[in-house]
């Protein structure tokens, strides 16, 4: 056993690593009608984790301490509880025996039942938008209140599409199955949006007054490397969004400083980058491209690699190119923003805000947080202006400082010419 203070580390680690694998592992073979079943067990499982390790620290080999509890929480659910002989006795039957064999500790077994139940998640008998919302819920851990932010809807929309959707997977008695060419083809274009979703909201993070969630990036990149590895799911647009992903987070540690602030990219400590994801995303980057397919993960991935290429004086006109591409597959204002700062970077600030401000997105903080960057050498009351109109708009308190600390260095800079002269 180890220090028992130290669970309070590792334990929210292993939770959102393998809460979704060991449910997953139980709705392989019971059924997703029973998902809240398997739910329950799994959250048991890490409640009485918590309780015993902090008392006599974390066991040896705390995952396979993890699955025995799991095994044996699931013996006592069929020995004691009457719902099993009421309700899915003619649906389920498993001998005591078998259960150690249904939660043996393997990678095989954990990869095939992640990647069934993500397929399984996304059955056209709900609709995309409730896909997705079961998806962030169910394989990336999202609150209703996050899901809820990452459709700019509102809760409690979100928790009846939710409810609504296991309602259809119970009362449809769908299966976890072995996956067919038809199935991929159907869903895999929703599966790939959600995992796009849940790294977004770690990478940039609207919610908990952090600017980086690195759980869910890390999440991310984890269910998506499932759909690599395996030979039916390895396509090039899987690659492509794997690249993406190891590119992005190679300069996680580079994007906060040691306040949790957020570090804009051009004051980024380049040192701090992680150049074996950099190897990484172009290992997954090269294999994207063995077809002629270009999505919006290849365009995004390839404009993520110019970002990590720091040596070529050309590369913001590559950027500039690929996001003239990008706009054209898929419109979005945060795609318009950021090609707008690119084109900064090629045809200078003057220009850049011409293109800015065509886009007319006066609610967007995003939008003035822009032209107050590309206002700051030209006109400095005007940058204020838009900073202090970002600082209005955004939600994120970390946002909201980084702002204010931009005015307040525009500020200094002019009382110190102002000295100076």
């Amino acid at each position: 056993m180890t220090n028992p203070k130290s669970y309070t580390e590792l334990l929210p680690h292993l939770f959102r690593q393998e809460y979704a694998k060991m449910t997953a592992v139980l709705c392989c073979h019971f059924g997703l009608a029973n998902i809240e079943i398997a739910e329950d067990i799994a959250s048991d499982t890490f409640l009485k984790a918590s309780e015993y390790w902090a008392v006599h620290g974390v066991p040896d080999n705390p995952n396979a301490w993890l699955y025995t509890v799991a095994a044996n929480k699931l013996k006592d659910y069929f020995k004691h509880r009457s719902i099993f002989d009421s309700r899915i006795k003619d649906a389920v039957t498993v001998q005591a025996m078998e259960i150690e064999k249904i939660l043996e500790f393997d990678d095989q077994i954990i990869a095939d039942s992640q990647l069934a139940m993500i397929f399984a998640v996304f059955h056209p008998t709900n609709s995309t938008e409730a896909q997705i919302a079961l998806a962030l819920q169910i394989l990336g851990g999202f609150s209703v209140e996050e899901i809820a932010k990452a459709f700019l809807t509102n809760r409690e929309t979100i928790k009846k599409r939710l409810q609504r959707a296991r309602t259809n997977l119970r009362n449809n008695h769908f299966q976890m199955q072995d996956l067919t060419e038809n199935d991929i083809q159907a869903r895999l274009d929703t599966v790939l949006k959600t995992l796009y979703l849940l790294f977004n909201e770690g990478y940039f993070s609207t919610t908990h007054n952090q600017l980086i969630r690195k759980e869910l990036c890390s999440e991310s990149a984890r269910l998506t490397l499932v759909l690599a590895e395996n030979p039916l799911t390895n396509t090039p647009q899987v690659n492509a969004l794997l690249a993406l992903i190891c590119f992005q987070s190679s300069r996680l540690d580079a994007r906060t400083g040691t306040n949790g602030e957020a570090i804009l990219f051009d004051k980024q400590d380049k040192s701090l980058w992680d150049q074996a994801l950099i190897d990484r995303g172009n290992y997954y980057l090269i294999h994207a491209c063995n077809a002629e397919e270009v999505s919006k993960y290849h365009l995004e991935a390839a404009i993520a690699y110019w970002h990590t290429t720091s040596t070529d004086t050309n590369k913001w006109k590559h950027i500039l190119q690929l996001y003239n591409r990008l706009i054209l597959i898929e419109y979005s204002p945060v795609t318009a923003l950021n090609r707008a700062f690119a084109y900064a970077k090629v045809y200078g600030s003057e220009k850049a805000i011409e293109e800015v401000e065509k886009l007319n997105l006066p609610e967007n903080n995003y939008y003035h947080a822009l032209l107050g960057y590309l206002y700051a050498q030209i006109d400095m009351p005007i940058s204020i202006q838009h900073y202090a109109k970002a600082i209005d708009l955004t939600k994120s308190n970390i946002e909201k400082e980084t702002l204010r600390q931009e005015i307040d260095r525009l500020l200094q800079s002019a009382e110190n010419k102002g000295t100076a002269s």
